[in-house]
């Protein structure tokens, strides 16, 4: 079943069983064992202590129960066990989201307050200015604008890119974001940017480059050849923490191919879906810290971001996989939760932002709306133009190239010569068949047996 390879995908070639073998019965123990240790032992006068501590409770149960019940998602290095606690994570965050919606914006904002009190006294300064003498150009002025956060934004890139994995589809994203931050700039003054700052330092610099290095990272991994051997057939030591270590590297790459020439139009919109789907998934981040405010440093902020990270791996594989393998009839249960995380935080905004949202330009969330469809459309409908007309004229070149006639007709002899080889052992069996049959029959005939008679 495609549905099951995707949503649980079983370990292959286990080396140590006792990591894979099940402990329910330990776990019960140990659990319960520091559930005791905790809730009779420790000081119940600080109220807040009290409330923190039973939070931790809850979602320390919640993860175990993760680990026994969820399902391992496609991926199974290091550990399905980590996937199955990634899983419970999300589904947490979203049942967390889910009771935030019920609450007034006060209420949120306490909750925020009591997590950080610093919260309290920090505002968004509306009045600051963005994008200004953007006339002025130095090389100077844009080394000065590279600093953690276009670190930050290159590596973030670099990971898109490597969950994407197709040129097109990510300068597609990285363009329309752009525009994004353009058509949404009356409402977040920290989108306001100059014409060089964008196209430089956003699109060619950090993008660009990010996209560059992702892809190169794949490249690589797809050439790799990918023969594992367990722990206990190594003999040295070296050998023994080298393979401790590549546990947690990727056990296969697969070959991403979005597009191709026979892909349906059902293909074809999800692949624009994915790409318009994206840009809510950015905005959620800025949208959320603006109207909750926080400042884009902040621990929550931070966290959030390595959370969605590590969740939209499995969320976009999950979805690669429906999308492109007919036989698959659903999504994933990663990615429908991790869709439903995103519509959440986007109903959370939206809900709480009625002041901030009170000033919108209809005309540029129109325009936007419009722009994103038609170029998410364009892209998409390129990137399969160039798969239909110029990989497959070039494949098509390479198959019929001296080269690879001589590869064809090695190719046949090694088939002729297998050919041969079957042939061979299929009445060499036959006969041995044949002879055993008439064996018995004597046997039967003969009460001493053929062996009777010739030694008895």
């Amino acid at each position: 079943d495609k549905f099951l390879a995707i949503n649980e995908r079983p370990v292959e070639n286990v080396s140590l069983e006792v990591f894979y073998r099940p402990h329910t019965i330990t776990l019960f123990v140990i659990s319960f064992a520091s559930l005791i240790y905790f809730s009779f032992i420790r000081n119940e006068d600080n109220v807040d202590q009290n409330i923190w501590a039973g939070i931790c409770c809850v979602v320390f149960f919640f993860m175990i129960v993760s680990i026994l019940a969820f399902p391992n998602g496609p991926f199974t290095r290091p550990h399905p066990a980590v996937w199955r606690i990634v899983f419970g994570l999300s589904v947490l965050y979203l049942l967390c989201l889910l009771f935030l919606l019920f609450q007034k914006y006060k209420t949120v904002k306490y909750i925020l307050v009591w997590l950080d009190p610093k919260l309290e006294h920090f505002h968004i300064d509306m009045d600051k200015e963005y994008g200004v003498n953007c006339s002025i150009v130095t090389v100077e002025k844009i080394w000065d604008h590279l600093d953690a956060f276009a670190l930050a934004h290159f590596l973030g890139w670099a990971f898109k890119a490597v969950l994407i994995r197709h040129y097109g589809i990510c300068w597609a994203v990285s363009i329309m974001w752009e525009i994004t931050e353009i058509m949404f700039a009356h409402l977040l003054p920290n989108f306001t940017e100059c014409w060089w700052d964008a196209l430089i330092l956003d699109v060619l610099i950090c993008n660009g480059l990010g996209i560059w290095v992702g892809l190169t990272i794949c490249k690589r991994l797809e050439m790799r050849d990918y023969n594992w051997v367990g722990i206990k057939e190594i003999e040295t030591t070296t050998g023994k923490i080298k393979r401790a270590v590549l546990q947690f590297t990727p056990s296969s790459w697969t070959h991403v191919r979005w597009l191709d020439p026979n892909c349906t139009y059902m293909r074809f919109f999800a692949i624009c879906q994915l790409v318009m789907f994206w840009q809510l998934c950015e905005l959620n981040t800025f949208f959320l810290k603006h109207i909750f405010e926080m400042p884009p440093t902040h621990p929550l902020v931070v966290w959030r971001l390595v959370f969605v990270g590590i969740i939209i791996a499995p969320s976009v594989r999950q979805y690669y996989m429906y999308v492109t393998d007919t036989q698959c009839k659903r999504v994933g249960t990663q990615c429908w939760v991790y869709g439903a995380i995103m519509a959440c935080e986007a109903l959370l905004c939206i809900k709480n932002g009625k002041e901030l949202f009170s000033h919108t330009q209809a005309t540029n969330i129109i325009a936007w709306l419009f722009i994103q469809s038609l170029l998410s459309v364009l892209c998409v409908y390129g990137c399969y133009a160039w798969h239909k007309y110029v990989q497959s004229d070039h494949s098509s070149s390479i198959d019929n190239s001296p080269e690879k006639e001589i590869m064809k007709s090695d190719k046949d002899f090694m088939e002729i010569d297998r050919g041969i080889k079957k042939g061979f052992d299929k009445v060499f069996k036959e006969s041995f068949e044949e002879v055993r049959r008439r064996t018995l029959l004597l046997d039967q005939n003969h009460s001493p047996g053929l062996f009777g008679r010739c030694f008895g």
